[in-house]
């Protein structure tokens, strides 16, 4: 029986319970294989609640510590470094790497290794543009129900506080406010940083390790400059369009690699010789796939094998992790400093705040400063020491909790309302406790264009997962459509589920 101590700790007991477990299943000390004491038998051994167990063995299953038998218990996984993707078991729900996603009979949440599909990497709330207006059916005629929007709500941003902490820099700063940014940044918004990296991520990193920008596309073009535009990008497909393009306008080559149900296929990454990888490992959009530790380590070594090879982490919506802890990042494992780790504040905050990070090794870093350090911080001082102040005073993680909180309960009330309309029995749908969005698969012989037509004649937009591929020669009808609720009305969901119910009982 597994035995630990929880007196001298100052974490949640849940918290300091999965880091006891996965310390020793990385140093060996729980085999591969080895079976797990019931939720049960181990609460009443330590007298603490099974809850608390449970909360802990579930987020290790969310990393791919340990995985679940149906009616037998729970078993280590298997986490040692570089093992072949042949030796990976095949896992239920994956749909991109020529394993196809299998219904379900009768609508229901499913939690598989595909799960909620997230918002597009870093900006991807600014490229919605027009087409991911809110229009309410009372106010015109052409009325849209959008359900591909991926908008904050406008009533979630903390106005009160951020004007308090404004007026407060206006009136406190004025000498530091005329000066000009550093090039990465004032170091008090860099110092903010890194200390919530810390505490929320569980990333140790230097202040001096993090670049502000305006906007994620900004720091690609730096990044682009700072790794050379000779190098081959590689980015995972089905992926976000923009991305490409943006490299492209770098005149940056770019190759694919498809997905499996643990993420980026490593075979297709190797087969590309590509030397940068552009991947989302935490929730990967538009499947939501969470990278497995496994797989995690499988990336790290295909980094690891050569001097020019670099992973670019995209960790676009990590706040929004319903359950449990985030996942941390890939940049926590990283010990070769391979992985360039990017955020941005427009999904937790607001696409208009325009403010984004990256964090790059050391030895890049300096690099950066050598080289690129003639560039102006593209943001302005203003927001970088109100938002410093944000994050500082703990208004940043107050106002994660209350979101988190928020999203979750729109989220089950949007559930509910699929569930009871006209098209539960013609669909399944695919979630997790990350993101915004949620997989629906349909019961449908209308290819995913007609479905989507259709739907918009009568005022629904909705897109399909395979308007997502990256290569033009591969376009098949997965019958698999991306519903986001951050900013959208549960009886408009349900009125749009029974749209679409009639559109599939017409055909």
């Amino acid at each position: 029986m597994l035995t630990y101590s929880f007196e001298n700790t100052d974490l949640p007991i849940y918290e300091y319970l999965y880091q006891c477990i996965r310390r020793d299943i990385l140093a060996g000390r729980l085999k591969a294989g080895e079976k797990l004491p019931s939720r049960r038998s181990f609460a009443e051994n330590h007298g603490i609640s099974t809850i608390t167990v449970q909360n802990a063995y579930e987020q290790l299953i969310s990393e791919g510590y340990i995985f679940a038998v149906p009616k037998k218990g729970y078993y280590v996984a298997d986490v040692s470094a570089y093992i072949p993707v042949s030796r990976l078991p095949e896992a239920p729900g994956s749909g991109f790497g020529g394993h196809p996603i299998k219904p379900d009979p009768d609508f229901k949440r499913t939690g598989s290794p595909v799960t909620a599909a997230g918002p597009a990497p870093a900006e991807a709330s600014e490229s919605a543009g027009k087409n991911a207006a809110f229009l309410h059916p009372d106010n015109s005629e052409n009325h849209v129900i959008d359900l591909s929007a991926n908008r904050t709500s406008p009533f979630s941003f903390p106005f009160s506080i951020w004007a308090k902490l404004l007026r407060s820099t206006i009136s406190a700063k004025q000498p530091e406010l005329m000066i000009p940014s550093p090039t990465s940044g004032i170091p008090e918004l860099r110092s903010a940083i890194a200390g919530h990296l810390q505490s929320f991520r569980g990333v140790s990193i230097s202040p001096e390790q993090i670049v502000i920008g305006a906007g994620t596309e900004y720091l690609y073009g730096l990044l682009v400059q700072l790794l050379g535009s000779d190098k081959t990008y590689c980015v995972e497909n089905p992926g976000y369009k923009k991305l490409t393009q943006i490299y492209a306008s770098y005149h940056v080559h770019c190759c694919f690699a498809g997905l499996d149900a643990y993420g980026i296929s490593i075979r297709d990454l190797e087969m590309s010789e590509a030397q940068i990888a552009h991947i989302s490992p935490t929730h990967h959009f538009p499947t939501g796939i969470t990278m497995p530790v496994t797989r995690r380590y499988e990336v790290l070594g295909w980094a690891a094998a050569d001097g020019d090879r670099y992973i670019i982490e995209d960790d676009y919506d990590s706040e929004f992790r319903q359950n449990g802890r985030p996942i941390p990042p890939l940049i926590a494992m990283d010990r070769m400093e391979k992985v360039i780790y990017i955020n941005t504040f427009s999904k937790s905050l607001t696409p208009t705040i325009r403010i984004s990070y990256m964090v790059l090794p050391p030895h890049l870093a300096e690099r950066f400063r050598r080289e690129l350090s003639f560039y102006a911080c593209t943001v302005s001082n203003f927001e970088q020491y109100t938002l410093a102040a944000f994050i500082a005073g703990g208004y940043f993680e107050k106002h994660i909790n209350r979101m988190r909180l928020f999203y979750r309960r729109r989220r089950d009330k949007i559930l509910k309302c699929i569930s009871s309309s006209r098209l539960a029995p013609l669909c399944s749908v695919t979630e997790n406790d990350s993101g915004l969005h949620f997989l629906l698969k349909l019961k449908t012989s209308l290819s995913d264009r007609e479905v989507s037509q259709r739907l918009l004649a009568r005022g629904v937009r909705l897109q399909a997962l395979s308007e997502y591929n990256l290569e033009k020669s591969q376009h098949p009808d997965s019958h698999i459509f991306l519903l986001n609720y951050s900013n959208i009305d549960p009886e408009e969901v349900r009125r749009a589920a029974d749209i679409l119910a009639d559109i599939i009982k017409e055909a």
